[in-house]
């Protein structure tokens, strides 16, 4: 929350007779008494209105302008500023040791320890002094950077965020607030079901170790943050301090300090836009399982949907994945429920054709039987009109694979008996092929499918989770 405070200057006493000038109510035009002042000219207006009150303001900035340099000035002096030539580091010759302190992750605080004796100053109650930035210019800073920053910046509301703190016996406080974009190598072998570990790295820019010695002040303890820290994609499951060296060919070896993030990446928005559509899908596509093989119409254009619906999600998730070169995790899941769905249209092709082989072989086998006379014939001709007209739904190839029974009828009587008992098995026999032809593969692949597709998501959930 921020307070602004507003002052506003008035005069002591304001009356008619204090402004040179007359208001008139009907046209809102301003007369002056004595003289005309233009408004195209507002300083030498208000000059002429209010003459002491602009002499007073134009003073007191002037005098805060000398305040703030005079304080800057006995700063200085308190400091032995001019006295020292801060472009060399405190101890130079020898090793310094610089402490840090990392606070309000992710807002970024950086606090940094180091003593410099030539900042010490006499002082009786032995308490610190505190500064701004415009001190800093003056004295000497550590140069520490993030090796693998993008894009940094110092936060500047309203000034810049730096704050100097310095005790009497030299050391010295430099804290500033500052935010690091920084690149992390990730591996998405395992995405969306995938936790990474990244890493912030500080390291000085220009003194190796043998000149500037860096370390965490207190340890694990040294990373403070808020509670409850969630990012847009990631839980932070836990972060840690640590310490070692980096080593340039042309310059030696420097200290560099860690933190290291354990990041979690959050799945139920995978879930609900992608796993559990798809999972819909496959299942939707089992329905057809149940529908009568001969609604050709039905069970092609479902199959011809969910190949299409499977292939815009792919898309979808494509377009929206890193693009990396190897496989991921929700590649697996995505190609293996697709070839469940290419899988029932195969299952409903091989149906079809099974059927229509069936249909096709027993009508061929009628050849091997002849006729033994004309009545016999003209029996079996009328035993095959019945058999037409009370089963119009199926074919006649199981009918003709038993008029061998019906050929060997002599009379009338033996022929229409015949003809009755034929017709009876012949009934029965083609209702059962045709019942086994309907769902003997639909029958084995309502079970097979769900099974083996639980399988698959018990296997992958619980290698990827």
């Amino acid at each position: 929350m921020f307070r602004i405070q507003l002052i506003v200057f008035y005069p002591r006493q304001i009356s008619s007779s204090n402004f040179p000038f007359s208001l008139n109510g009907k046209n809102k035009s301003l007369k002056a008494s004595t003289r005309y002042v233009p408004l195209e000219k507002p300083s030498l207006y208000i000059s002429k209105v209010f003459p002491p009150l602009w002499r007073d303001s134009k003073q007191e900035a002037r005098m805060r302008k000398d305040d703030s340099t005079n304080w800057l000035r006995q700063s200085e002096q308190l400091l032995h500023i001019q006295d020292h030539d801060f472009a060399m580091r405190p101890g130079f010759g020898g090793l310094m040791v610089l402490m840090v302190i990392l606070t309000r992750i992710p807002t970024g605080f950086d606090l940094h320890y180091w003593k410099d004796e030539r900042l010490s100053f006499p002082s009786t109650t032995n308490k610190s002094m505190t500064f701004d930035h415009r001190l800093i210019k003056k004295i000497w800073v550590p140069d520490i950077f993030f090796v693998h920053s993008k894009r940094s910046f110092i936060h500047d509301t309203i000034v810049e965020n730096l704050m100097l703190r310095v005790y009497p016996d030299g050391n010295v406080l430099f804290s500033l607030r500052i935010t690091v974009s920084a690149t992390c190598f990730m591996d998405f072998s395992r995405f969306p079901l995938d936790t990474q570990n990244c890493s912030l790295e500080l390291e000085s820019y220009a003194y190796n170790e043998e000149d500037l010695m860096l370390y965490w002040k207190q340890g694990n303890k040294s990373l403070n943050t808020d509670e409850h820290i969630s990012l847009s994609q990631f839980f932070i499951e836990d972060f840690s301090a640590s310490s070692g060296f980096a080593f340039y060919s042309s310059t030696g070896w420097y200290n560099r300090l860690f933190i290291n993030f354990v990041l979690r990446r959050h799945i139920f928005f995978f879930v609900l836009q992608t796993y559990f559509p798809v999972m819909l899908m496959v299942m939707l596509l089992w329905v057809s399982f149940w529908i009568d093989r001969r609604a050709v119409p039905a069970r092609v254009s479902l199959g011809i949907t969910m190949v299409l619906t499977m292939s815009t999600i792919l898309s979808g998730m494509s377009a929206s994945m890193p693009q990396v070169s190897y496989i991921k995790a929700v590649d697996v899941y995505l190609w293996v429920s697709s070839l469940f769905v290419l899988l029932s249209v195969i299952e409903y092709a091989a149906v079809n054709y099974g059927s229509n082989s069936t249909r096709q072989a027993r009508y061929f086998r009628r050849s091997d039987a002849k006729p033994n006379s004309t009545t016999s014939q003209l029996c079996f001709l009328g035993c095959l009109l019945n058999v037409i007209l009370h089963f119009p739904n199926v074919g006649i190839s199981s009918y003709l694979s038993h008029r061998a029974v019906v050929n060997g009828g002599v009379n009338g009587s033996e022929t229409s008996a015949s003809c009755k008992i034929a017709q009876r098995r012949g009934s029965e026999r083609i209702a059962a092929s045709t019942r086994i032809n309907n769902h003997v593969i639909d029958t084995y692949s309502r079970i097979f499918f769900p099974i083996v597709y639980i399988i698959f998501n018990l296997f992958y959930w619980g290698i990827y989770v």
